[in-house]
């Protein structure tokens, strides 16, 4: 799978947990939106992630 922001922006936007999550991270390591977004992507989504098949269900619906 491969990081698309559009997708984890959608996917942010439908999950109150990965929207406490991304404020978090934004917060805690000083990052702007963009990297968060990806550093959540990685931790959350890719290989076999908790939100994988969400996230692949958002691809398919293209």
């Amino acid at each position: 799978m491969r990081y698309i922001k559009s997708q984890m922006k959608q996917l942010v936007r439908e999950d109150v947990r990965l929207q406490q999550k991304l404020k978090q991270l934004m917060e805690e390591h000083d990052l702007e939106k963009s990297f968060a977004l990806k550093a959540l992507y990685h931790a959350e989504v890719a290989d076999s992630g908790k939100y994988m098949e969400a996230y692949r269900e958002l691809d398919d619906l293209k």
